[in-house]
């Protein structure tokens, strides 16, 4: 490390550099006593850095002026174990301006990372590992940060000390503080009690995240530079303002629109107001019409209650008269009916005796039939017997069969039985099942032969008929076409071909290549277009799903297995492709028209072209544009353009700004795609020497299938004949194993005909037995034949009886019936009045009832138009205008005169009335929301008033602040700058401006990532994060590695500024992360410097297991330099005294 000279160096005794005095000076070299005790170590407010070397460096700390103390929530000491390149180490940070130096790669900015992950936030914030267990040293399991901060006085009682352990395995941490578990939210609220803004960028500015800080948006400097240097307060306030803009954007343009669109209603409902009341009158008539003809029924009902009434009355006069006529001939009607009810006791007796006679007969016919039943009993009987002897005769019979088909079985016995040898048959089978299996798979394999030669040669017929095609359209302008697209990519033309006979499976038309679906119109324009092509482009399949996209991709790659094919799928129709400006516009760029107006093609393939290539806003111009033309183009909306000299594309970067554009050019080359060529004849022989190889090819294959159909037709003959001395041999062993089986069965038959005959020969005792006991049935049924035959004769007797006596009462029957003609024949003259008189009666009552139905009828209909929800209500007040008297006559009069009238209304739109309704109910809804609107927007731009009249001027003022800071800063060096606020109307784009000047004859200009260098930026940015420090209510700031893209001068006079800055009293903490330092730089005392190094050569440890410190002890070797110095300078001034003598 090179010597750092102090600004005004004291010469030192050499003989006290080991002295308590030495140890304590400005340039110390603290070493922490180690302690074996679990409780953390406090460090004091003077602090220092230490390290135990592990597999990285030790570092030292500058000192502090002693006394001065840490503002609260700055980092007093920071402690890791087994993080990044750190085994153990620890640093003690002063509480002004702290300057972290060391070669790159020995953990400085390890250092950095341990402030953020120890404080709580994420590794986002770093730029580097995605994961905090990346953070766990290599090799290792766990990792521990241990951050001391400045207590808050009359808050805490000591510096808060804040742990936070990481495990790799599954990148998990455990928080504590003050040695008590904790979460990460309460890590954070303890962190952001300080006003600690790890998150924010002008606080917090490591390595990896400068490039992110100058790329921030002035509208997002402007955030952080509130968050960094404002109150809390003022940063609600602006994010208040943007929702108080947002919303008074939004009703603003509702309120517009709402305008609009009432004053279009208001408008349209004037002018329809003449046709509205026309139609209106004509409602009304239909309506009136509507109510007359439902009154229809009401006037019906009146007159049906009329009718019904006075039915009712002719109907009690007729029961008036009926009765009188009744009471008139009732002494001649009480003879008749005293004999009548005469003649009805006569006639019940009569029924009463003929049932009698009835149940006697009946009586009589159930004992004839229990008698003819017993007969049928015996008779049964009878022939059961008879069947039981004819048995036994079969029996006897059986038995000698039996007998004599025994002696035939012992007889068949004694011979010698069938010589059968199975073994041998089943070996002669299997060989003929062998034979004809083993035929039987060479004519499969013959027929598979035949079926492979016919598809070969159905794919040899296919490939001549193509071939006759192609030598066919080699004439015309799409068979050219064709054997371009050969000519260009054999693999492209087949999945042509394929496709062309495979349309069928996909759900829309594919589409071929460019070369062979699209021409150019005008040929003079050929060079032109086709510059504009790839070769990809020419030969593209287009798909109109993404369905047919993948159905084409799987077969042509996957099965096909072809590779030189290019697919696109395009689904938007080809009118949503626009050109970017009118044509007045493009010809006024010198253009005539764009690419598409000159291709033919399918609207699909087209489509794709315009998605790909932008052939829609692609200009052509067959001249040259002028140079007024092309600077005019830089600032179009098109991007590419093509003339007859080259194709131009202009490509823009917008996030370097408007003016970033770059313009690529290419010259024109000669089309030879969509070109009209002479026919290519050595194609065309080509074609006719494959069209005759093809020929042969298939004359071979069809001799082949030949020959193959001959031997399986001798192969065929030879199975039917192994197949009938298979058949042959198997019914020889099914009969002569039958014959054995049948010799080996004979003992068994032998037997069971014994049994058989010993079963018979018992069965007679039992035909015995059943004879006897069907002979006394036969006798207690003649017992039975013989009671019945008593009882029935008794039966008979009381029968004769009841005849006679119903003869008797049939006699006074008709003595009863002759006298009652006799009274009946008087009276028949009376009876007829009476009847007559009785249908006049119901006549009369019928029509009554009619009368009555149909009035209840109408009552209902009646009823129901009444009890309509709608217009029940209504119907009731019309009728009430209307006459009482009025006839049905009178109302179908008034209804046809209504009529009348409504055909002298013209008709009109039948929904106007409605729609001039619903528009009045819509403009008066519309129109009070314009007011309630309009109340709202008063009161958001009163709140938005209110806000920003507290927001504004502080934020000015604050900003004025930074500027003044900001100038100052670039005046020390010789250069001016200032910052300003971008105001605008939204207060979301509201924007910090920085404007520098670093030479002298140039205006002062924004700072952009375009305008100045690396170097100026990094100047402007680190003086940026300077004016803040004064302002900032973090308690520290870090700033990693900003130097480096810095030249030296600006390095020096940066680094003066920031001593300057950072070193004055009551300002926060600084941490100035440099991996290179120049010479002669000046230094403050308030400054304290952390230096780590790194290497194979640092010391071991030692004794105790610490770092051997005394080998690094930057103190001494800064003090020994001050003193070569101080010698250095007095010798000299020592031979100037000699030389002056």
């Amino acid at each position: 490390m090179p010597s750092i000279p102090l600004r005004r160096p004291r010469p030192v005794d050499p003989d006290h550099l080991d002295s308590d005095d030495a140890r304590s000076s400005s340039y110390d070299r603290a070493t922490p006593p180690r302690s074996s005790s679990s409780k953390r170590a406090r460090a004091s407010l003077n602090g220092h850095a230490s390290s135990a070397p592990g597999n990285r460096g030790v570092s030292y700390g500058h000192d502090s002026i002693p006394g001065e103390e840490h503002q609260p929530g700055s980092i007093v000491r920071v402690k890791l174990q087994d993080f990044v390149t750190y085994t153990s180490a620890e640093f003690f940070p002063g509480p002004s301006l702290n300057m972290v130096i060391g070669p790159n790669g020995t953990g400085k900015s390890t250092l950095v990372c341990a402030i953020c992950l120890g404080l709580g936030w994420g590794p986002q914030h770093l730029g580097r590992a995605k994961d905090v267990s990346e953070y766990v040293k290599h090799g290792c399991q766990e990792a521990t940060i241990e951050i001391e901060l400045a207590r808050m006085p009359g808050v805490q009682a000591e510096n808060p000390v804040i742990r936070r352990h990481i495990k790799r395995e599954g990148n998990k941490s455990q928080f504590s503080i003050d040695g008590k578990p904790s979460t990460l939210k309460g890590v954070l609220e303890l962190a952001r009690c300080f006003s600690i803004q790890i998150d924010n960028l002008c606080q917090f500015l490591p390595q990896d995240k400068v490039c992110e800080f100058a790329a921030l948006t002035p509208v997002e400097l402007l955030h952080s530079t509130q968050r960094a240097a404002a109150p809390e307060i003022m940063i609600e306030m602006h994010d208040s303002l943007k929702v108080f803009r947002a919303e008074q954007k939004k009703l603003q343009a509702q309120q517009t629109t709402d305008r609009e669109t009432l004053s279009n209603l208001e408008g349209r409902q004037h002018m329809l107001q003449a046709d509205v009341a026309r139609l209106k009158e004509r409602t009304r008539i239909q309506e009136r019409v509507v109510r007359l003809e439902k009154t229809r029924p009401f006037v019906a009902y009146r007159e049906a209650r009329r009718r019904n009434q006075e039915a009712k009355q002719r109907k009690k006069d007729a029961q008036t008269a009926l009765k009188a006529l009744e009471d008139e001939v009732e002494p001649s009607l009480r003879a008749v009916n005293a004999k009548q009810d005469y003649r009805a006791q006569v006639d019940q007796a009569y029924a009463e005796r003929k049932r009698a006679v009835e149940r006697a007969d009946a009586g009589a016919g159930d004992m004839e039939k229990k008698h003819t039943a017993i007969n049928d009993k015996i008779n049964d009987l009878r022939q059961e017997i008879q069947l039981e002897r004819t048995g036994d005769k079969d029996r006897r019979q059986e038995i000698a069969r039996l007998e004599g088909k025994m002696k035939n079985l012992e007889r068949q016995m004694k011979e010698d039985p069938v010589d059968f040898d199975a073994p041998a048959y089943n070996e002669q089978i299997r060989e003929r099942t062998r034979a004809v299996r083993q035929v039987g798979e060479t004519v499969s394999e013959l027929r598979d032969a035949q079926v492979d030669l016919a598809r070969k040669g159905k794919g040899t017929s296919q490939r001549i008929l193509r071939a006759e095609e192609e030598l066919k359209n080699l004439d015309s302008q799409a068979g050219q076409q064709g054997a371009k697209l050969r000519s260009i990519s054999r693999e492209t033309a087949n999945a042509w071909d394929w496709i062309r006979e495979n349309q069928d499976v996909f759900e829309h038309r594919v589409f071929g290549p460019a070369v062979v679906e699209c021409s150019v119109k005008d040929p003079k324009y050929v060079n032109l277009i086709e510059s504009l092509f790839r070769q990809g482009d020419f030969l593209a399949f287009t798909t109109q799903s993404r369905n047919d996209y993948r159905i084409l991709s799987d077969k042509l790659y996957r099965d096909l297995k072809l590779a030189d094919i290019t697919i696109r799928c395009c689904t938007s129709p080809l009118e949503t492709f626009r050109p970017p400006v009118p044509p007045d516009r493009m010809r006024g760029y010198g253009f005539e028209g764009w690419a598409l107006d000159y291709l033919v093609g399918p609207a699909p393939v087209l489509a794709m072209l315009c998605s790909d290539l932008r052939i829609n806003q692609t200009g052509v111009a067959y001249g040259d544009i002028s140079d007024r033309q092309y600077e005019t183009l830089q600032d179009s909306p098109i991007f590419s353009w093509v003339t007859a000299k080259a194709t131009y594309q202009i490509t823009r970067r917008r996030e370097y700004g408007p003016g970033a554009t770059s313009t690529r050019v290419r010259d024109l080359t000669k089309a030879s795609v969509w070109t009209d060529q002479p026919v290519d004849v050595a194609a065309k022989r080509e074609l006719q020497d494959n069209i005759h190889g093809w020929r042969q090819e298939l004359e071979e294959y069809q001799r082949q299938i030949d020959e193959a159909k001959r031997k399986t037709d001798e192969l065929l003959t030879r199975v039917l004949s192994l197949d009938a001395e298979k058949k042959e041999l198997e019914e020889e062993k099914a009969a002569k194993q039958r014959a054995k089986q049948e010799f080996e069965g004979l003992p068994t038959k032998h037997e069971y005909l014994q049994e058989q005959l010993r079963t018979k020969q018992d069965a007679g005792a039992q035909i015995k037995v059943r004879l006897l006991a069907l002979n006394e049935k036969i006798d207690q049924q003649v017992l039975e034949k013989a009671r019945l035959a008593r009882d029935f004769t008794t039966a008979v007797e009381m029968l004769q009886v009841l005849h006679q006596d119903l003869t008797e009462m049939e006699m006074m029957q008709i003595e009863a019936i002759s006298d009652l003609e006799v009274l009946t024949s008087r009276n028949r003259e009376v009876k007829s009045m009476l009847e007559a008189k009785r249908d006049e009666v119901e006549q009369v009552a019928r029509e009554a009832d009619e009368q009555s139905a149909r009035a209840r009828a109408l009552l209902n209909t009646c009823k129901e138009v009444l009890a309509d929800e709608d217009h029940g209500e209504v119907q009731k007040q019309f009728m009430a205008a209307l006459p009482d008297d009025q006839t049905g006559e009178d109302l179908e009069n008034e209804i046809e005169s209504e009529k009348a009238r409504l055909e002298l209304v013209h008709e009109g739109n039948p929904n106007a009335i409605a729609e001039f309704d619903e528009r009045g109910r819509t403009i008066e809804r519309l129109g009070e929301k314009v007011r309630k609107m309009a109340e709202k927007l008063e009161g958001i731009g009163a709140a938005i008033t209110e806000v920003r009249e507290k927001w504004e001027p502080r934020l000015d003022e604050l900003v004025q602040s930074i500027s003044d800071a900001f100038s100052h800063n670039f005046e020390k060096i010789g250069c001016a700058g200032q910052v300003g606020i971008h105001k605008d109307e939204d207060f979301d784009q509201w924007a910090i401006q920085i404007q520098v000047k670093f030479r002298e004859n140039e205006p002062l200009s924004l700072l952009t990532s375009h305008r100045q260098s690396g170097g100026e930026r990094a100047v402007s940015t680190i003086f940026y994060l300077m004016s803040l420090q004064s302002l900032a209510r973090a308690p520290f700031r870090v700033v990693d590695e900003i130097n480096q893209g810095m030249d030296p001068r600006n390095e020096r006079v940066v680094h003066e500024r920031m001593v300057d800055i950072a070193c004055q009293e009551h300002t926060s903490q600084y941490f100035l992360i440099t991996p290179k330092l120049l010479h002669g730089l000046r230094y403050h005392p308030r400054m304290k410097v952390l230096c780590i190094a790194s290497g194979e050569y640092m010391p071991d440890r030692d004794a105790e297991g610490g770092a051997n410190a005394s080998l690094l002890d930057f103190r001494h070797c800064v003090l020994r330099k001050t003193v070569l110095d101080g010698e250095m300078a007095a010798k000299g001034r020592r031979r100037e005294m000699t030389v002056e003598a």
